[in-house]
């Protein structure tokens, strides 16, 4: 299967597309995780989001699609270039709030309501404060990572990086864990308890 089998983009993706290659934006994200996201926000009504790693805002335009109109979504990035960008694209939707500000620093001071999915496209809540982010979790919530399949950008040693965090994933009794070998390769988690 490929992108051109995909016929329910959000109208705005080929613009974001546009912009992230005008730019020079080399991290854009798959289009089968928009997909994906879209599908399980689409689960969780009157729900409560979080994406780490806003990007360029092209995951952001598939989980806004998913929303319902009393859900929210928080996104988070570091980049305040990317962060202007996303909010040019969003920045009037009620909806979503984008947020300039290292994603550990928020992890670690975040006390509001607990997540109904994460999905952790940054090093922060991926690869470091994960008893954090995973605890900012409502039961029955999704938590949702990609890329886990090599990748050519990759630099020396991340692969060990990846072993290390699907074995602690897998390791966490509180969720149940599915690894998907499509798309960037997915893992999706549900809080159980």
């Amino acid at each position: 299967m490929d992108d051109s089998t995909i016929s329910d983009k959000p109208s705005i993706y080929d613009e974001i597309l546009d912009k992230s290659n005008e730019i020079g934006f080399t991290m854009p994200s798959d289009i089968f995780i928009g997909t994906l996201l879209k599908t399980l926000i689409t689960s969780k009504p009157q729900s409560n989001i979080l994406e780490l790693g806003t990007g360029i805002g092209l995951s952001l335009s598939w989980m806004i699609e998913g929303l319902d109109e009393t859900s929210k979504l928080i996104s988070i990035d570091n980049d305040p270039s990317l962060i202007e960008i996303a909010k040019g694209f969003f920045g009037n939707d009620s909806r979503v709030e984008l947020i300039c500000e290292d994603g550990s620093s928020w992890i670690k001071n975040y006390r509001g309501d607990k997540f109904d999915l994460v999905f952790a496209d940054a090093w922060p809540g991926k690869y470091s404060e994960n008893d954090e982010i995973l605890s900012l979790i409502e039961v029955g919530g999704f938590y949702v990572i990609d890329d886990m399949k090599p990748q050519s950008n990759w630099p020396d040693g991340h692969e060990e990086k990846v072993d290390n965090l699907i074995e602690y994933l897998e390791g966490r009794k509180d969720f149940s864990l599915t690894k998907l070998e499509w798309s960037t390769g997915i893992i999706i988690m549900t809080k159980k308890y």
